[in-house]
């Protein structure tokens, strides 16, 4: 596979919403790597061949106010995404290096899934049918275990079994605490782990040891002065070197574990919950001897699982489609934390970045299922329980859905709108809430998840029934766009929402409630068939003639195969949005040049024919190839210009997804239908 998208930002080391660092230009010596929010989280990577120093990762000098003479990048020849890794292609002096970023995140292994390690493999020979003397200097800045570089960090060394453990951390640790959107990690322990063996060597050290080995001066290690130090002042960081001799055309590697243990993750209606991966009692340090010795293993199913979505993507939506899952794929999860609550319940808590920083945002996990159903759906069920069990509280005083359970990583709450009535979004929640429900039933091939929480979907199915046909002013997940009364596609939502009700109750074997609810929300397409007709395509808002907006909710009636909008809706939109398109996309409305790369696809989604799917959704992926705003994907940008609106690092890009699963439903069907 070879992809030909040049991403906005490359990721390198995702694993949740602390711990994701990406390179956010287009070669990896361009710039220092940066976590998701834009703060530095610096790596440099230097190579000395024959003699000559190169820099292939960041930069020596770490303080932009001093001028230093940084040595040559090195030739950068490509660089290559697959869902779970991205592999840079270096040349220079008749030597080749590769360096390789995998994150395992393998949806069908939960510990691993969960577990904070990421890989770095660097691997060198000669290309020239000569050998070169070849040596390498990498290393990871104490920046990555601060919110802020005037923090102090402490630092030290561990040995166990085969393996160095390098290990910096926040002098102060306070776990969990504070909530917030633009905030990095200020507790737990960072490392940096290699084998050990005589050509590598470790150290502890200021970010100084750059210089010393690009001028192939004598490295001294350790850090000048006592612990503890300050990030900005010191420049602290976990550096290796290793010799790798005289280099043939045979290549040489070396694997590198980069690992964060948070301690605990999240705070739970009260309790300090642990990630997964520590639920039977793991250390970090068994954590990261268990990433070097699975790693040969892990390797092959990451490849064979890339290859997989590869092919399949292709087959769904032809390449450039396949590439927006690519990158979609590392992201849609790194965006999440799993945890287990106290009795060992699921919980997939996604953090809404660039946002607000809610947790467990019911209208940020609704699009980003369709990732989530295709892989584990079980994953599906532990972004909802969250929700259910405050909405079962006697904390949530409303009889709609809450939007949230907090800011991340607090979740005692919902803290959108601080809970004022004007700025909820009822059917929205209610909708939502009501069709994740439906699909991973109907993923599962029955209904006990629903059964456990048939009270509040019968409430939530109840009220869309009495307001969701015509919703009055009020918010939907598109918020940013203000309040809208008589919305449309919030009004599609409502009705999809009452017939997924009707589908669960079809599962739970209530045919007579099954039938009704049908019938329901059958009766109220026609009535908004009605509301919502303007000529060739429907309205954005019900009364506002000469307006018009994407119908992305309709994708679940082609899903469920429930048929309760009569096709020609669909097909018109379709040939609406057709005509519709800016340069970089398909608006999301009549009101401005600005669109949801989810919603897009989505909409795209409706499509009947492979060819139209590809016209309106290869403007996205040339929006993502040629936007100047290096950021890692997003969802939100100007359809003139592919400038970005606001939000990146977002979960809602697994909804890029919807298109891979109808086709796959398509084809397996859904096991309870």
């Amino acid at each position: 596979m070879k992809t030909n998208i040049r991403p906005p930002a490359i990721p390198l080391v995702t694993v949740d919403p602390y711990f994701s660092v990406w390179s956010m230009a287009d070669r990896l010596s361009d710039d220092f790597t940066r976590h998701w929010t834009g703060k530095r989280n610096a790596m440099t990577g230097l190579i000395i061949i024959d003699g000559t120093p190169y820099r292939f990762a960041g930069r020596v000098e770490p303080n932009a106010e001093n001028y230093y003479a940084e040595p040559k990048a090195m030739k950068q020849q490509e660089v290559q995404l697959t869902p779970l890794s991205s592999t840079y292609c270096y040349e220079e002096s008749g030597v080749r290096l590769q360096m390789r970023f995998t994150t395992p995140l393998l949806m069908d292994n939960l510990e691993l899934l969960s577990r904070p390690a990421s890989y770095v493999q660097l691997s060198v020979c000669s290309v020239d049918d000569k050998p070169h003397n070849v040596r390498i200097y990498f290393d990871v800045t104490a920046e990555w275990c601060v919110d802020s570089s005037d923090q102090l960090v402490v630092w030290q060394q561990h040995e166990e079994g085969q393996l160095v453990v390098l290990e910096m951390s926040h002098e102060e640790q306070a776990y969990l605490n504070r909530s917030g959107d633009d905030l990095r990690i200020d507790w737990g322990q960072f490392y940096l782990a290699v084998e050990k063996s005589p050509e590598m060597r470790t150290y502890l050290a200021s970010a100084e040891i750059r210089k010393q080995f690009v001028r192939k001066d004598e490295i001294v290690p350790g850090l000048k002065g006592d612990m503890p130090q300050a990030v900005r002042d010191h420049q602290p960081v976990m550096a290796c070197t290793w010799d790798c001799g005289e280099v043939g055309a045979a290549e040489v590697s070396n694997l590198f574990v980069l690992a964060y243990d948070d301690v605990y993750a999240i705070e739970y209606f009260g309790d300090k919950l642990q990630a997964y991966w520590k639920k039977s009692g793991t250390t970090a340090l068994g954590m990261i001897g268990d990433a070097f010795a699975e790693y040969p293993d892990l390797i092959k199913k990451c490849t064979a699982f890339d290859q997989k979505l590869w092919a399949d993507g292709v087959r769904s939506g032809g390449e450039k489609y396949a590439e927006l899952l690519v990158l979609a794929y590392r992201q849609a999860i790194a965006a999440h934390k799993l945890v287990t609550d106290s009795d060992g319940k699921l919980l997939f808590m996604s953090k809404e970045c660039y946002s607000n920083g809610c947790i467990a945002t019911v209208d940020v996990s609704y699009p980003s299922i369709p990732l989530f159903l295709l892989y584990n759906p079980e994953l599906v069920k532990a972004m909802m329980r969250p929700i259910f069990k405050y909405a079962a509280s006697d904390a949530w005083p409303f009889e709609f859905a809450p939007h949230d359970v907090g800011q991340y990583p607090i979740a005692n709450g919902q803290v959108y709108s601080e809970n004022a009535l004007e700025g909820q979004m009822p059917v929205e929640e209610c909708g939502n809430m009501l069709i994740m429900a439906a699909a991973v039933c109907l993923t599962d091939g029955h209904a006990d998840f629903a059964t456990e929480q048939g009270e509040l979907l019968s409430i939530w199915a109840d009220y869309l029934l009495e307001y969701g046909l015509d919703p009055e002013n009020q918010l939907c997940t598109d918020d940013f766009a203000g309040h809208l009364a008589r919305n449309a596609n919030l009004s599609v939502k409502a009705i999809m929402g009452v017939a997924s009700y009707s589908l669960l109750k079809g599962m739970m074997g209530h045919s007579a409630e099954a039938e009704r609810y049908k019938k329901a929300a059958e009766e109220m397409a026609i009535k908004w068939e009605e509301l919502a007709r303007d000529q060739d395509h429907y309205k954005l808002a019900f009364g506002q003639d000469g307006t018009w907006s994407l119908k992305y909710n309709l994708i679940w009636d082609i899903l469920f195969d429930t048929h309760i909008f009569d096709e020609a809706i669909i097909q018109k939109e379709v040939s609406w949005y057709l005509k519709k398109q800016d340069k970089y996309g398909i608006p999301m409305d009549s009101r401005a040049a600005y669109t949801k790369a989810d919603w897009l696809v989505w909409a795209a989604s409706l499509a009947s024919g492979r060819e139209d799917f590809v016209s309106l959704i290869e403007p996205l992926w040339d929006a993502l190839n040629e936007t100047p705003d290096r950021v890692p994907f997003s969802d939100w940008y100007d359809t003139n210009t592919a400038r970005q609106m606001n939000f990146q690092h977002r979960s809602v890009v697994g909804g890029i997804y919807i298109k891979l699963l109808k086709d796959t439903w398509a084809l397996v069907g859904k096991k309870a239908l």
